[in-house]
C-alpha cells in the first residue's frame, strides 16, 4: 500500500472537489510518480492558476504557489530561470491554460522551458460558473452556452506539439497506471513537457449535458479512447468523438534555462 500521507498537507483535508471528480485520481498519479523518482521534497515546486484542479497545490507538501487566473506558466518560467535546480510543475485546467493563458502556454511551449505542464482537461469552467471553454465539445451545453455551444473545440495537446514542446502525451483517469507512467516521464525530459489529462467533472458539466454518474463518464473514457498507434490508421470519421493517447511527441530540442546559462557564460568569457 502506498503511503499517500508522507507528501500531503493533512490540516488542509477535506478536499473541495466534488464526488465523483477525477482531479483526485490524477493527484494520486502525481505522487506516485514523484515518489518513483526519488525526487526531494525540497526540490520540487508546484504551481498553479485558478480552478479546480489549480487547488492541488494547497494540499500537497512542497514548494508551492497558487497565483493568479491564467498566469501560473509565467510565475513557474519566473522559478525555473531564477532556480534552474528545481524541478518545476505547473497543475492548471483547460481554461486556466489554454484560454486566459493561452499565450503564455504557447510561449513556454516555444522557448522549451524546463517546466512540467499536467493540464486536466475537463471540457468546462468547473469552478467560476460552469462556462464554455477552449474543449467544450461543439453541441454541448454550459451556463454561457445554455443551447449548446456552437464553437470548434480546440485540441490543445497539439497546440503544445506544433509550438514545440518536446514532450507531449495525453491520458484518461480511467487508466491511472498509464498516466503516472507518462507524468514520470514527463518530470525526466528535459524541455517543456505536456500531460493533458481528461478528468471528468460530473457537475458543472455532466449534469448540464445528462452525461449520467460519475462512473458512466469514467467508463466513457474507456469505451471511447483509442491509441495514439491506432489512432493513425483510422479515417477522420472513424476518429470523430473518440480520445486519442498516448505519447504524441518525444524529442530533443534544446532548452531554454540551458541556451540563457551558455550566453552567460559566453559574455563572461569576452570580459
Amino acid at each position: 500500500m502506498f503511503n499517500y500521507d508522507q507528501y500531503l498537507r493533512l490540516n488542509k483535508f477535506p478536499l473541495i472537489w466534488c464526488s465523483g471528480c477525477g482531479d483526485g485520481i490524477v493527484l494520486k498519479s502525481m505522487l506516485r510518480a514523484i515518489h518513483k523518482l526519488g525526487i526531494n521534497k525540497d526540490e520540487m515546486c508546484m504551481v498553479s492558476g485558478i480552478g479546480c484542479s489549480s487547488r492541488l497545490t494547497g494540499y500537497v507538501d512542497f514548494n508551492t504557489l497558487h497565483t493568479t487566473h491564467g498566469r501560473a506558466l509565467t510565475f513557474a518560467t519566473g522559478i525555473k530561470m531564477a532556480n534552474p535546480k528545481l524541478h518545476v510543475v505547473v497543475v492548471t485546467g483547460d481554461g486556466d491554460a489554454t484560454a486566459i493563458g493561452g499565450n503564455h502556454y504557447i510561449h513556454a511551449a516555444r522557448r522549451n522551458i524546463d517546466i512540467t505542464v499536467i493540464l486536466f482537461n475537463n471540457f468546462i469552467y468547473g469552478m467560476t460558473g460552469g462556462q464554455v471553454s477552449p474543449t467544450t465539445p461543439k453541441g454541448k451545453r454550459a451556463s454561457t452556452a445554455p443551447y449548446g455551444n456552437f464553437e470548434n473545440a480546440f485540441n490543445i495537446s497539439g497546440l503544445a506539439q506544433a509550438a514545440g514542446a518536446s514532450y507531449v502525451a495525453r491520458a484518461t483517469v480511467y487508466n491511472a497506471v498509464q498516466l503516472e507512467k507518462y507524468i514520470q516521464r514527463a518530470i525526466e525530459k528535459k524541455g517543456f513537457s505536456l500531460v493533458e489529462v481528461l478528468s471528468p467533472c460530473p457537475t458543472a458539466y455532466g449534469r448540464r449535458n445528462r452525461e449520467g454518474t460519475p462512473v458512466d463518464m469514467i467508463l466513457h473514457q474507456k469505451e471511447n479512447s483509442i491509441p495514439v498507434s491506432k489512432a493513425e490508421s483510422m479515417t477522420p470519421e472513424e476518429l470523430e468523438g473518440k480520445i486519442i493517447t498516448g505519447v504524441l511527441v518525444d524529442t530533443e530540442r534544446p532548452e531554454c534555462r540551458t541556451e540563457y546559462q551558455r550566453l552567460i557564460d559566453h559574455l563572461k568569457e569576452e570580459k
